[in-house]
């Protein structure tokens, strides 16, 4: 069972949220927050495999809130919830480590799939919204300094191959299938791929394999 925690200001949306996730038999929202420090709290409390957080919300914004969760549960992978307007914020929480960014008028089925994307330590990121945070990134984020073809050089054959499955959105599980490789196996080589580039997170790779022309793009 995944377990959700649900942070949003507004009531309408977290119950429009809740009971999309409440069609899946192996999601479960464990508890709901009305603003950032309030998700805080909760996630310390109920420790849940995903934190969807809202981008903008009172107290303490869903940017900060992600990088209060990250630092005190380290194991619970957190998702941004955004819209086409806040793709600023989107780039930002890549720092913050989140793992996947959910528009809040996508089709309920993509919602699903991306709470439970995160939950298996895959990267998510809404197709609308995926292009537009590549552009972004390259010219102003993680390819600032280096080419990203450069950058991935550095990789072995089969880490390249890794990080452009990374770029695809897949789990470990799902690489190793692709790959015929243990799990064990690809997480070792996505903790390699992280350390190599000095990424933070399996979004960060994401994006660099976009850039590197690993991936096609959205």
């Amino acid at each position: 069972m995944i377990r959700v925690l649900l942070a949003d200001d507004e009531g309408m949306i977290r119950a429009g949220v809740a009971a999309i996730l409440g069609t899946d038999e192996g999601i479960e929202v464990v508890a709901e927050a009305s603003d950032g420090a309030e998700a805080v709290a909760l996630a310390r409390a109920h420790r849940p495999d995903v934190a969807l957080l809202d981008i903008r919300m009172p107290r303490l914004d869903g940017l900060a809130a992600a990088a209060e969760i990250r630092r005190a549960v380290p194991g619970t992978a957190v998702s941004m919830l955004t819209t086409f307007d806040e793709d600023e914020y989107v780039m930002r929480a890549l720092a913050e480590g989140a793992s996947g960014f959910l528009l809040k008028a996508a089709d309920p089925r993509e919602l699903i799939l991306g709470v439970r994307a995160v939950a298996e330590g895959a990267a998510y990121l809404s197709p609308r919204i995926a292009h537009r945070v590549i552009a972004k990134m390259g010219a102003a984020g993680l390819t600032r300094r280096t080419p990203g073809l450069e950058r991935v050089a550095v990789l072995t054959p089969r880490e390249r191959e890794v990080l452009g499955l990374l770029g695809e959105g897949l789990s470990n599980s799902d690489i190793a299938v692709r790959l015929f490789l243990t799990e064990g196996t690809v997480k070792g080589h996505v903790s390699a791929i992280l350390t190599r580039l000095g990424l933070q997170n399996r979004v960060q790779a994401a994006i660099l394999a976009y850039e590197a022309g690993l991936v096609a793009r959205p």
